[in-house]
């Protein structure tokens, strides 16, 4: 069984039913609607096309918007095509609406030309296009190119270094939580997360518009979510590590540790964390990753990753159903090759904290190695459970059952974790009973096999986690 989750980013190459069918058999856990592209009717169509599989498959496939954010771009140009500049020339970037030609063009934040000064260096389309600001005049920055190419509309600006006072949430974003709420996804992938208080802003919307139970995962794009990634971790359900614009805000040879470091922080903390980005970027195109792409997959893995994730390879590629059957080969090849049991064994000795349902967690793990069980079955109604055990890396499979459908879903983006659906019975050993049948139902077990059950008693009660059972499967 597959232990590191899979996203996918849906798009027109996913468009056919069967091609969404196919990468799910093939390893897709969690479908991404990047919202930053395409209208509601097209992120509608598309979730039905997801429910309609999930139904089918019976698989838990879990929904992520993942949202636009505060971000800087660029307006639309006279001619379409856009413009191209060169060396040394000399442009406008200006806050007054217009459409833009080679001497100047609109940029959508009110507040650029407050921020940045005379030698301030902007970078365009993803770092391609660089500019030095020479003065700021009002609402236009007069800067002298230093890197040109092709200005096209909407194309996004960065500015390394400079910390941009822009609220967190715009209109739009919030029109776009509205819609994520009125279809009740899964979990909100948070575009450029700054601070805590970000991450706070955006619960505390969700939750004023009646947005119940979604997880939230924190997105690490720019020095100052590096900076403030403790706090972050502490109020974000997870975290990604979001290397496409951290790339072009931070110096590139840096994102390599940044990334150890973030997963390592994200890993101890028991939650969520999500390495994503140019994964296998060239299949875009070809039917097979590059070299380079295979061992940045792996290495991600290696390091610990929840969940590895694709992006134009499945939205717009060529070959989105080979993307996904080539990450999950990485994946099944790479978790062969790490010992899980003496991973746990070095890395935590000890439960690492003096809670109940941290020393349950990690004696739950530990009894599941020393009798080498088939699986640790967590009875968990809000996910709880399966978290705290899929916090310590296992070498044994674990399986969250649940009775809650989306915590059915949501448990899809939780490493080594196989969610099933239970049914509400009568009493606690009826419950166990019934979770075991359906482990077994799910192939993780069989009968003569030994499964580790943990679970919070009362049910029902999150963080409670409080009880151990070692259970022999009657064949």
């Amino acid at each position: 069984m597959k232990k590191t989750k899979i996203i996918c980013t849906l798009g027109p190459a996913t468009d056919n039913p069967q091609t969404l069918e196919k990468m799910v058999l093939s390893g897709m856990d969690v479908a991404r609607f990047n919202f930053s592209h395409g209208a509601y009717e097209d992120h509608e169509k598309r979730l039905k096309e997801v429910i309609a599989v999930r139904e089918k498959l019976n698989a838990p496939i879990a929904t992520l918007l993942d949202t636009k954010g505060p971000e800087v771009r660029l307006g639309d140009f006279e001619n379409p095509d856009g413009v191209v500049i060169n060396e040394g020339d000399k442009f406008v970037l200006t806050t007054k609406m217009c459409l833009g030609n080679e001497k100047k063009c609109y940029v959508n934040y009110e507040g650029l030309p407050r921020d940045v000064k005379a030698g301030t260096v902007i970078l365009i389309n993803d770092g391609l296009i660089s500019m030095k600001v020479d003065s700021v005049k009002g609402s236009d920055i007069h800067c002298t190119v230093i890197d040109g190419g092709l200005l096209t509309n909407h194309k996004g600006v960065n500015v390394p270094g400079v910390e941009l006072n822009m609220p967190y949430l715009s209109e739009r974003d919030m029109n776009d939580l509205k819609f994520g709420a009125k279809h009740d996804f899964d979990f909100i992938a948070a575009s450029f997360v700054r601070s805590a208080t970000d991450v706070t802003i955006l619960r505390n919307f969700v939750e004023a518009i009646g947005w119940k139970d979604v997880k939230i995962v924190s997105k690490i794009e720019n020095t100052q979510g590096v900076d403030n990634i403790d706090d972050i971790i502490a109020v974000s359900d997870g975290i990604m590590v979001a290397r496409g614009d951290m790339g072009v805000e931070i110096d590139f040879q840096r994102i390599p540790a940044i990334q150890k470091m973030i997963i390592r922080k994200v890993y101890d903390a028991g939650k969520i964390v999500v390495t994503a980005t140019q994964m296998l970027e060239s299949m875009i195109n070809n039917p097979r990753p590059t070299r380079a792409e295979i061992t940045d997959v792996a290495n991600a893995i290696y390091d610990g990753t929840s969940a590895i994730m694709l992006s134009g390879e499945s939205a717009v590629g060529k070959h989105p159903i080979e993307a996904v059957q080539t990450m999950t080969s990485i994946a099944l090849t790479t978790e062969g090759d790490i010992d899980y049991k003496r991973q746990f064994d070095n890395f935590y000795p000890e439960s690492g904290g003096k809670d109940i349902t941290s020393a349950i967690s990690h004696a739950t793990v530990t009894t599941a190695h020393d009798l080498n069980a088939s699986a640790i079955i967590t009875v968990t109604k809000s996910g709880t459970t399966a978290r705290m055990i899929s916090k310590f890396r296992p070498q044994t499979s674990i399986v969250g059952a649940t009775i809650n459908q989306k915590v059915w879903r949501q448990l899809s983006l939780s490493w080594g974790v196989k969610p099933v659906l239970c049914q509400l019975k009568n009493n606690t050993d009826e419950l166990f009973d019934h979770a075991v049948e359906v482990t077994v139902k799910a192939g993780v077990a069989k009968k003569g096999d030994t499964v580790v059950i943990t679970a919070g008693i009362p049910l029902g009660m999150s963080g409670t986690t409080n009880m151990l059972k070692v259970h022999k499967i009657n064949g």
